[in-house]
């Protein structure tokens, strides 16, 4: 193991961590699912006072921290798997490192994760039936 990691290399693995959990319950029915990081959200609101983002985005008011991209055909006519995207930055100024930052990105997770099967937020902590 190397000495020293980096911020990104700390927040992968607690993304890892944090995915896992959910992932020995419902293993099943989220095989197809990616997990992907960015630094920063692409898309911001045009008018911050007044945001309202779809289910697909988990937000702290203006500021996206994840997103669901639903599975789909890319321009090459390609299926293409469904993916949550983490937002890095933001979720990390939202949290301190370690367990707070690990508690965070699992919420946001369980959140994407009911969206993406379409259940409730409990029941994904809870396990399927």
């Amino acid at each position: 193991m190397p000495a020293h990691t980096s911020r990104s290399d700390d927040f992968d693995r607690n993304a890892l961590e944090a995915f896992a959990d959910i992932d020995q319950r419902w293993h099943d029915r989220i095989a197809d699912l990616d997990i992907a990081v960015d630094e920063i959200p692409r898309m911001l609101p045009t008018d911050p006072d007044s945001v309202q983002w779809p289910d697909e985005v988990t937000a702290d008011g203006a500021v996206p921290l994840a997103r669901l991209i639903p599975a789909g055909i890319d321009v090459h006519g390609r299926p293409t798997r469904a993916q949550i995207i983490l937002f890095r930055r933001p979720l990390e100024m939202r949290a301190k490192r370690g367990a707070d930052l690990l508690e965070l990105i699992h919420e946001v997770l369980v959140q994407q994760v009911a969206t993406h099967l379409g259940v409730d937020e409990d029941t994904i902590d809870n396990g399927p039936g």
